[in-house]
């Protein structure tokens, strides 16, 4: 399993031209990455952002996508969940402690994510948070919300994207409370492509966490299926 960091994220360098901060380079990194590795066939999961990606991977080389798991996106997003993200990424004011972050945390997603324990929403937070001097700040470029602000959509139609999968298992986790995802969207995936599995999770918005039992099971199905 590989679980790397995009550019701009986390262990990953920080891009000095901020306009590369865009799905188009992403996977342009992922395919060196699964050359180098010697890797010519994956599943990919992807959250979010990571689905997008996917997608696109699957329009430029579907022949290498053995399945597609899909967190709580699809080829359309819903205007209010995406004003929503473009509104605070990159412009979220620093924190001076752990206790800060958490609450920052809990701030954006509390309402998408019910039911946490404070325990959950630290790690929730860690994950989120690098630790510089004592003080945690936001493991990522804050240029990457200019860039999810200036930087126009990718070339083609992330509809045609969806339509390469054609042949392809996918599996898409759907929170069902997304401002993001939406049942509408979901029911034209699933126009779309009649064998998409649409896997309802209850209590979260954008995204599931992908540790609640429906997400596993599903996971772990597209596993065993492609395997």
């Amino acid at each position: 399993m590989l679980t790397p960091d995009l550019r701009g994220r986390g262990y990953s360098d920080y891009d000095p031209s901020w306009r590369n901060y865009h799905p188009l380079t992403y996977i342009g990194d992922a395919w060196r990455l699964l050359d180098t590795l010697g890797i010519d066939r994956v599943i990919v999961m992807g959250t979010s952002l990571g689905g997008l990606c996917g997608m696109a991977m699957s329009m430029q080389d579907n022949a290498r996508i053995a399945g597609l798991i899909m967190n709580d996106i699809g080829p359309e997003i819903a205007p209010e969940g995406l004003n929503r993200v473009q509104d605070y990424t990159g412009r979220l004011p620093p924190v001076a402690s752990w206790d800060e972050a958490v609450a920052q945390t809990r701030e954006i997603y509390g309402v998408w994510l019910p039911g946490l324990s404070d325990d959950d929403w630290l790690v929730m937070a860690k994950r989120a948070y690098r630790e510089h001097d004592g003080v945690p700040r936001l493991d990522f470029d804050p240029n990457i919300g200019r860039a999810v602000r200036e930087v126009g959509p990718q070339k083609g139609d992330p509809w045609e994207y969806f339509g390469t999968l054609a042949e392809t298992p996918v599996t898409v986790l759907w929170g069902v409370d997304s401002d993001i995802l939406t049942r509408d969207i979901c029911d034209r995936m699933l126009a779309a492509k009649p064998d998409l599995n649409v896997v309802p999770v209850a209590n979260r918005g954008h995204v599931p966490l992908l540790d609640e039992p429906e997400c596993v099971e599903a996971i772990d199905a597209m596993l065993e299926a492609v395997s």
